[in-house]
């Protein structure tokens, strides 16, 4: 089988209750609502991949329990291949607490369980190859990471799409720099940038082509996202939608700037694909809920 992309990052379920307020030290709040659903960033992205249409697959690891059945489930609802995906029979599968306030906002707290089993060797190297792009994103644990390193020195021909998240924007530039150099194409978010470079996101953005990064997609949020190749730049306007909450927003950019890559979009028509699909994402509660399908997108807008 060949896929288009395939992704490789903690499988988590996400438990989010809607709250009054984040609490800080020394305060307290109360829960509003709950709402519990399969997540993790890599895999929010092919989900949103799978439902415009694309061939997605997936490297993961999960347990024998109720939450690795959920996160199997959900893949297999959205027509996501799980061959590569690996069970544990010990442990626990990656679970998130989150906590969203009336204005969208959030707090994470991260249970990886057997995420941060994931080692080289149970990775089968023949399900990866076939496959346009490989989108990494960060675990907790250092096994995995080191396991994502390897890999990627395995797959020559495969393109790789880098999003780092918080976690490891708080490496070192040198620490990252096994991946970022393979990486085609890295999608941080403006925070993201700063913490791994210490500079602005545009002057982050020339250090990372340096690097040898072919694009970079910076997420800046309600001020919408900056995309430059080293030659163009655009800073891409973002699509007004109410905001319920913004858990998965940036997964969900990846997939729609992803996907115009795939159809060999213009680096602008990325960015607002990007943008449009992070704001369907924030629309609705959960990562995945507002997630668009292909006759979601205006065709001839992007087209």
């Amino acid at each position: 089988m060949t896929f288009d992309v395939i992704g490789v990052g903690a499988l988590n379920v996400d438990k989010l209750y809607k709250v009054n307020m984040i609490a800080r030290e020394e305060e307290e709040g109360f829960v509003i609502g709950f709402k519990e659903s399969p997540g993790g960033s890599a895999a929010n992205t092919i989900v949103g991949l799978a439902r415009l249409g694309l061939k997605t697959g997936y490297i993961g690891k999960v347990a024998e329990d109720r939450e690795g059945e959920l996160l199997l489930k959900d893949f297999r609802k959205e027509n996501v291949d799980t061959s590569g995906i690996i069970i544990s029979r010990k442990g626990r599968s990656g679970v998130v607490m989150g906590y969203v306030d009336g204005k969208g906002e959030r707090a994470l707290y991260v249970d990886p369980g057997v995420n941060d089993w994931l080692e080289f060797k149970e990775i089968n190297l023949d399900y990866v190859a076939n496959t346009e792009f490989l989108h990494l994103t960060s675990f907790v644990g250092e096994k995995p990471f080191e396991a994502q390193k390897q890999l990627i020195n395995q797959l020559s021909d495969v393109k790789i799409s880098f999003d780092p998240g918080t976690l490891y924007a708080r490496k070192s530039l040198t620490s990252l720099k096994p991946i970022i150099k393979r990486s085609f194409v890295m999608l941080p978010n403006e925070n993201e940038i700063r913490l791994l470079t210490g500079k602005n996101y545009e002057r982050a953005s020339k250090i990372l082509i340096k690097e040898g990064v072919s694009v970079v997609a910076v997420k800046l949020g309600e001020r919408g996202c900056y995309v430059t190749n080293g030659k163009e730049k655009h800073l891409v306007e973002p699509y007004e939608k109410k905001l319920v909450d913004t858990t998965g927003a940036g997964d969900a950019f990846c997939a729609g700037f992803l996907y115009g890559l795939i159809k060999r979009r213009d680096l602008y028509k990325c960015g607002r694909l990007g943008n449009f699909v992070a704001a369907r994402c924030i629309s609705k509660m959960g990562a995945r809920t507002g997630l668009p399908r292909l006759p979601d997108i205006k065709i001839s807008e992007f087209f």
